[in-house]
């Protein structure tokens, strides 16, 4: 059909959707891309081949409809985190993205509150909106952190039906200790969400929400393969959390919402979880690398427990971008003033980074 094409606003779209801005970052052919928190690292020669081989033997039965409960994809995961969990204890979908609008669509929607203490990722408030939830944005305070007493207290007074609590924080890299989990949890009546998708970036002692599941019916626990796994083009997120609530995700996922070919990559992927695991040493060493780096040439960077750095005193971020950028090195600008994001990559996309910033005149 001919004719000229209509803009967003000439289109019926929703009101409370009118003049958002989708989510995105940057895509460029740089040589160094460090902008978006993937695991820069290749999936091990011998993990492909497993999962070249588990994905070929599904494509044989693709004719037909995937396991719709994703059985062995559950018992993986279930397998993976410990803690005591069971299959019944866990939930799987497209990325950590679409797990994380089950649990938006289940308990927020039309009439109802969703909150997170900003800055934090911004898909929250966005998945928020497009669930029909309304946003509260909740303060941080000095450094990025937020205390146990100041997130119970703001939590009390907004009272949201959904809580989101980045553990550790994306995009500050800011730990959470498991105070605040707990006090958000008793003075909320709604269901309170720890994002770990950066958990296994942190030190190797500290214990994880997952701890805290037992007598806690409202709580969630969601984690991603996209980072320490290396599957970030997978697209598998998961979660753990009581078996009813589990159930009640069943009743807003769409039917058979998980590929035969995913759950087979993902299953694969799972049996290496050991291997897969030995990336993650290098990636915190080349991210205290790029702190210290960063600290040296006068930056500010912020304690990250993540897998990448959010560094401050930078006088004009767009200037030092495009300075990077120019020297064929992608990173963030997260909106944060004077502050720029950089993942850590292998030790050779560090070393570009920290050379293409050092050559940069000034802190422009």
């Amino acid at each position: 059909m001919g004719g000229v094409s209509s803009s967003l606003d000439q289109l019926p779209i929703r009101d409370d959707l009118r003049g958002l801005t989708p989510y995105g970052a940057p895509q460029a052919p740089l040589p160094v891309a460090l902008n978006v928190n993937e695991n820069t690292h290749p999936v091990p020669q011998e993990v492909a081949d497993d999962i070249l081989d588990a994905v070929a033997h599904a494509l044989r039965d693709v004719n037909r409809y995937p396991d719709r409960e994703f059985t062995d994809l559950r018992e993986g995961f279930a397998d993976y985190l410990g803690h005591g969990l069971t299959r019944d204890q866990i939930w799987a979908a497209n990325g950590s993205n679409e797990v994380l609008q089950h649990v938006l669509q289940a308990f927020g929607g039309p009439g109802r509150t969703a909150m997170g203490f900003a800055p934090t990722y911004s898909m929250y408030p966005l998945l928020t909106r497009a669930t029909g939830a309304r946003w509260i944005a909740g303060e941080r305070g000095h450094d990025f952190v937020v205390s146990a007493e100041s997130a119970a207290s703001q939590v009390a007074d907004a009272a949201p039906d959904v809580v989101f609590l980045c553990a550790p924080n994306n995009p500050t890299g800011t730990p959470m200790g498991l105070d605040v989990i707990e006090a958000v949890y008793e003075a909320s009546h709604g269901i309170v969400i720890v994002d770990e998708a950066y958990f296994e970036f942190a030190p190797r002692e500290e214990r994880s929400a997952l701890t805290l599941l037992p007598g806690r019916e409202r709580l969630v626990v969601s984690r991603t393969m996209s980072k320490a796994f290396a599957f970030a083009g997978a697209r598998v997120g998961y979660l753990a959390a009581d078996p009813a609530l589990i159930d009640a995700l069943r009743l807003v996922r769409l039917p058979y919402h998980l590929s035969a070919l995913t759950q087979a990559a993902a299953v694969a992927a799972l049996r290496h979880a050991s291997t897969m695991l030995h990336m993650v040493d290098d990636i915190v060493a080349q991210r205290d690398r790029i702190s210290a780096t960063l600290d040296a040439l006068g930056y500010e960077p912020h304690e990250s427990w993540t897998n990448f750095v959010l560094f401050g005193g930078v006088d004009d971020p767009a200037a030092t971008w495009q300075a990077l950028y120019d020297r064929g090195v992608l990173i963030r600008d997260v909106g944060i003033p004077h502050h720029l994001r950089v993942s850590a990559g292998t030790e050779a996309e560090t070393t570009a980074f920290l050379d293409a910033l050092a050559s940069i005149d000034s802190k422009a």
